[in-house]
């Protein structure tokens, strides 16, 4: 089989998706090999080819769920899976544990595991907030359907966003939410409170409503004149969270964005709802999926590689590899020019 080689973050796939298989097989799951494994990180893609392809295709949810868990960076994703998903597809847990012989390094993890290792437990807390955001995903998408189909007025979307606030997302309608919160002679949806301290604003439009810039700097507005960070923009369906950067100017970015009747699982949208649970937002977990979101993000990478530093250390990776000299400005070039694409570098120089 030709070697894989694995960026950074394709290591921490592999990395994780390796002590995941190490768990599943001590508690008696067949599960894919290392080469699969490595696919899977070096693609993204929870498919190969051959002989592994069938085990790879019952764990195909599981592995999703971790994919995603990780981009997100949460850190060893594979110690909160859903009851669901410790199991391959259509199999129950069996009994005496079962490891692939051949699966190297799953065994090597092994060895070094407790014997009496299993997934650790989320939190009381978390656990019950993420079943209370399934359980509303599930609950209101006919109610969201209906109203979708009646083309129902920007009145009515808020009743039910109202429910899903409380319901779903455990806000109290009279301690946490202020209603037509008054911002300089102009009144936000919703200002979201959380031990009396205002944390959000949420923004209303009908469920037909396309979300829009105009209805950006709305809440944009609101955010700025009260010092607050965070702002969702939504139609029912759709949820918007934006995050504010303070400083002349200030700095507007998408944080993430959710459609409640879109064709992700209903793990995917629960995975992003939950940042805007009370109690999730009460321990500013938004916060930290943001901060690992910004780090990361295309235009911030892009700026870590072509730093003096970087370039420089490229430069002698080039050199040791392959005896050529260049530099870092011909280096610069060669990326700026050949290798990103136009579009992101005109992002990044127009800020």
């Amino acid at each position: 089989m030709t070697e894989i080689l694995l960026d950074a973050k394709g290591q921490d796939r592999l990395n994780i998706l390796v002590q995941w298989a190490a768990e599943a097989a001590l508690a008696g799951h067949l599960v894919p090999e290392q080469g699969d494994l490595q696919i899977i990180a070096h693609t993204k893609l929870v498919a190969v080819e051959g002989s592994g392809a069938s085990v790879v295709q019952g764990w195909e949810s599981t592995i999703s769920w971790m994919l995603k868990q990780a981009t997100f960076g949460v850190m060893d994703p594979f110690r909160h899976l859903p009851e669901e998903l410790l199991s391959p597809a259509g199999i129950p847990t069996p009994g005496p544990a079962v490891v692939l012989e051949g699966n190297e390094e799953v065994t090597e993890v092994l060895e070094v595991l407790p014997k009496a290792t299993s997934p650790s437990k989320l939190p009381k807390w978390e656990a019950a907030a993420r079943e209370q955001v399934r359980e509303a995903i599930k609950r209101y998408t006919k109610p969201l359907h209906d109203l979708k189909a009646r083309d129902a007025n920007e009145g009515d979307t808020r009743l039910v966003v109202t429910d899903i606030l409380c319901e779903g997302l455990d806000y109290d309608k009279f301690r946490d939410l202020t209603t037509e919160y008054m911002v300089k002679q102009d009144f936000a949806d919703y200002g979201v409170r959380i031990d009396k301290q205002l944390v959000a604003f949420i923004e209303v439009k009908r469920i037909s409503q396309k979300l829009n810039e105009r209805h950006l700097r709305q809440v944009q507005m609101y955010a700025v004149n009260e010092g607050i960070e965070w702002m969702v923009l939504t139609n029912g369906a759709v949820w918007q969270a934006y995050h504010l950067t303070g400083g002349l100017p200030v700095i507007i970015n998408m944080a993430f964005e959710i459609d409640l009747l879109g064709p992700e699982s209903l793990e995917e949208k629960a995975e992003l709802m939950f940042l805007l649970h009370r109690e999730a937002l009460k321990r500013r977990r938004i916060d930290e999926s943001w901060k690992h979101r910004a780090a990361t993000e295309p235009k911030a990478l892009l700026e870590l590689i072509l730093s003096e530093a970087l370039l420089e250390q490229i430069r002698k990776e080039v050199k040791r590899r392959t005896g050529i000299t260049t530099t870092p400005e011909a280096l610069s070039e060669v990326i700026k020019t050949e290798i990103v694409d136009p579009k992101l570098m005109a992002k990044l120089y127009k800020s």
